[in-house]
């Protein structure tokens, strides 16, 4: 299991008064932060693959009108400025000549595999994607067959080596990192699907890394490090030596989520999430063009039968460009009931979800009754400045108490007593980037 940031340390102190000072018997217990922010019942993340033109041109607009963030794994090397795809390694010249006379095998593979989808034309590039997917469903030998197929046509000129990149680089893909940083500041998050979007468990590790490296860096240049936190590794990867990999460069992938008290239903796992045993489960669900407006409404319905579902909406073309589009008024529709269930299920993107269940597990609250205040202090080992997603903190009220004011910077704010099963309690958001703050006793 990958282990969490730990880069300092945050304190904070609340302070709540009111009319009555008779505790509960345990009021160390009586504060707890809420497993979604305000108290919803799940949350949903609506996540877009490629950094496809319709995606900004149309699905945006549609969120925006909305106030729905979204967050986009973009291919960098597509876009103008950044570092572009390449192969970096031996002279590829002598690469393909080895092999008219050695056969493809394990002390090789990584080599041929990273270099063929550079060899010039859109073929060669379906040849790397393909022997990847035998390699990562295990038909090893396949992959061998296969790559030494592609090498053959590679040498007799079937596919033509003109040196070109042609590595998902459709020139229809326009978008500019300024107009991605104007989307990052409208709420959305901009975040790294690799350089060219390659097979990376068949790259060998100088290409992996620079597909990794070269996209964070890019982000990091043009959009500042916010944009470094997600990522996704083409294809839906969970290659280990992938992961392995791409947890050093990125905090968070969707691809996997280390935590062991997050159970994860990748795209096409047909396991139910309310089946778990977990206290999270991210759900993720592939919309594709078959998919239909009924069962996409379905998936929220079941984020809001339950307690712990986050589900992850993966979408890849929109109307009438990429993979599986979605039409129009499907998405109208389906954003539309999104909304509608807003009260109840929190819409944020993957990277902020990602850091609230982080910053719940990784924080311990202690709480002590003092007069008419009760002092609540919560310590976490996660770096604010990363992980920077207001807490929600419910606090139970000692029998009598009639109300409380929040005292924070911007000013004070009168709190509503609500009441549940376990008595009258408060319900108010904390920065974990503040480091103390004061309820007082309310009129």
């Amino acid at each position: 299991m990958n282990s969490l940031p730990s880069l300092g340390s945050l304190f904070a102190v609340l302070l709540l008064t009111a009319s009555c000072t008779n505790p509960p018997k345990d009021w160390s217990q009586e504060t707890e932060i809420t497993k979604w922010p305000d108290g919803k019942n799940g949350a949903i993340s609506i996540t877009y693959d490629d950094g496809i033109i319709n995606q900004f041109t149309i699905a945006k607009p549609i969120m925006d009108s909305l106030n729905l963030p979204a967050t986009f794994f973009i291919i960098t090397g597509k876009v103008e400025g950044s570092g572009k795809g390449k192969f970096i390694g031996r002279d590829s010249k002598t690469i393909i000549a080895e092999t008219a006379t050695i056969k493809t095998d394990s002390t090789n593979f990584f080599e041929r595999a990273s270099l063929i989808a550079f060899t010039g034309t859109t073929e060669a590039e379906e040849y790397h994607a393909n022997v990847g997917s035998f390699f990562e469903a295990g038909k090893i030998p396949e992959a061998y067959q296969l790559l030494d197929e592609g090498y053959q046509k590679v040498r007799n000129a079937s596919m033509k080596n003109t040196n070109d990149v042609v590595f998902h680089n459709n020139p229809v893909d326009t978008t500019t990192w300024e107009q991605y940083k104007s989307y990052e500041n409208q709420g959305h998050e901009i975040s790294s699907h690799t350089v060219t979007h390659p097979k990376l468990a068949v790259l060998d590790e100088a290409n992996m890394r620079y597909e990794l490296e070269q996209s964070k860096a890019d982000l990091a240049k043009f959009m500042g490090d916010k944009a470094t936190f997600s990522a996704e590794g083409p294809y839906g990867t969970e290659n280990e030596r992938v992961m392995e990999y791409a947890y050093k460069i990125y905090p968070a992938l969707r691809n996997r989520m280390p935590e062991d008290w997050l159970d994860e239903i990748n795209r096409g796992s047909k396991k139910q999430p309310g089946t778990t045993d977990k206290e999270y489960v991210q759900w993720q669900r592939g919309a594709i063009s078959s998919t239909g407006i009924d069962q996409m409404k379905a998936w929220t319905d079941t984020v809001n039968a339950h307690d712990n579902i986050w589900l992850v909406l993966v979408i890849h073309g929109v109307e009438d460009y990429g993979w599986e589009p979605l039409k129009t008024e499907e998405l109208k529709q389906y954003f539309g009931d999104v909304k509608a269930n807003e009260d109840a299920v929190w819409v944020a993107t993957f990277g902020d979800v990602t850091k609230y269940l982080r910053e719940r597990k990784a924080t311990t609250i202690n709480s002590e009754l003092e007069g008419n205040e009760i002092r609540i202090t919560f310590n976490s080992e996660l770096d604010s400045n990363i992980y920077d997603i207001p807490l929600t903190l419910k606090t139970y009220l000692p029998d009598g108490w009639k109300g409380a004011n929040l005292i924070q910077k911007e000013g004070n704010r009168l709190l509503e007593v609500m009441a549940d099963a376990g008595g009258n309690y408060v319900q108010y958001s904390v920065s974990p980037s503040e480091f103390s703050y004061k309820l007082v006793k309310g009129n």
